[in-house]
């Protein structure tokens, strides 16, 4: 219980720490959404000072001071409140990331735990193997670790979406022909549109949990206790499973913690690529819109799930390793 409450605290620490820099960072940069809005607003007509303070009002932009701002800012964010968005003028923040989160978690996480898992079980056959056909492969796998995402992205864009006309360029789904909603033809089209974005994400992740694996097999292999079950006689299999492997994936354990915290805030290179409607692109597209109550919900729904992710993970870390709570 001593861990359990100690972790409690930390989060709960890091989750303030949280929300404040994400209060700060966008009312201390120059500039704010009101601007944008009028920027673009004044090249069709003049905009009166009345519509100015409007928007001011309706995007939470004030000339209070600084500490009665984060009262009022903590109070919105937990009823939920996370303002308006400018580039979607004048929908509430939580529609926008309600509409796209969705999209982002399928891609996304489909991808990220399909290559966790094919990576670990890869590796830790080429571990344990060593030396075979199958491990003297693994160094080539470096090349696709090496790949940036966009660079792999673009070339298979061009080679399976144009010329082979496989998969289609851009887009979640099919606009013209479907109808979003829980419907055989919209969800085929998603998964279509979904399958080129997703393996561009497994094949350019899954040789580092290859790699990752295969070298903490190895380490693992020389350890007392494999050589202690060994020597029993115990089955092959159960060693390699249940003395090995089960050691060897725990840093893997630790670091798809974080991967799957930042599911959330999506692959944006890859979403820009491919046009698909997940949260990295928007958040893109909130970027280049200077759109800060965008932004800042975005970054506090990412910041708040990476936190999520490793608090679970560090409660079931304890539980796999019972070393971990001795130690805390």
């Amino acid at each position: 219980m001593g861990y359990l409450r100690k972790k409690i605290l930390f989060y709960l620490i890091a989750v303030w720490a949280a929300l404040t820099l994400n209060f700060l960072i966008p009312r201390l940069a120059p500039g704010n959404p009101v601007d944008a809005i009028l920027a673009r607003q004044q090249q069709v007509a003049p905009v009166p000072p009345e519509a100015r303070r409007s928007l001011e009002l309706l995007l939470g932009v004030s000339d209070e001071p600084l500490w009665r701002q984060y009262i009022d800012y903590l109070q919105q964010i937990f009823t939920g409140d996370l303002g308006r968005t400018v580039t979607y003028f004048p929908t509430p923040v939580t529609q926008v990331i309600g509409d796209t989160l969705p999209w982002t978690l399928c891609l996304i996480g489909i991808s990220t735990a399909l290559s966790f898992l094919i990576g670990i079980t890869l590796g830790a056959i080429a571990g344990w193997y060593r030396g075979s056909k199958l491990d003297i492969l693994v160094p080539s796998t470096t090349m696709l670790a090496a790949i940036p995402y966009f660079w792999l992205a673009l070339i298979f864009v061009f080679v399976f979406a144009f010329k082979l006309g496989w998969f289609p360029l851009a887009q979640g789904y099919d606009v013209y022909h479907t109808q979003p909603g829980w419907n055989w033809p919209f969800i085929q089209s998603a998964i279509y549109h979904g399958t080129l974005p997703a393996i561009t994400i497994i094949v350019s992740s899954i040789a580092g949990w290859l790699l990752g694996m295969r070298n903490m097999m190895v380490s693992t292999l020389g350890e007392d206790y494999v050589l202690t079950a060994e020597a029993k006689g115990l089955p092959t299999r159960r060693v390699m499973i249940s003395y090995a492997a089960r050691n060897a994936v725990l840093p893997s354990v630790a670091g798809v913690a974080i991967s799957l915290g930042f599911v959330v805030s999506g692959s944006i290179v890859t979403e820009a690529v491919f046009s698909y409607p997940g949260i990295g692109y928007t958040l893109l597209q909130a970027v280049q819109n200077a759109d800060y109550p965008l932004m800042q919900g975005i970054f506090l729904i990412i910041t708040l799930s990476v936190l999520g992710a490793n608090f679970i993970v560090d409660v079931l870390y304890a539980f796999i390793d019972p070393r971990a709570r001795v130690q805390s």
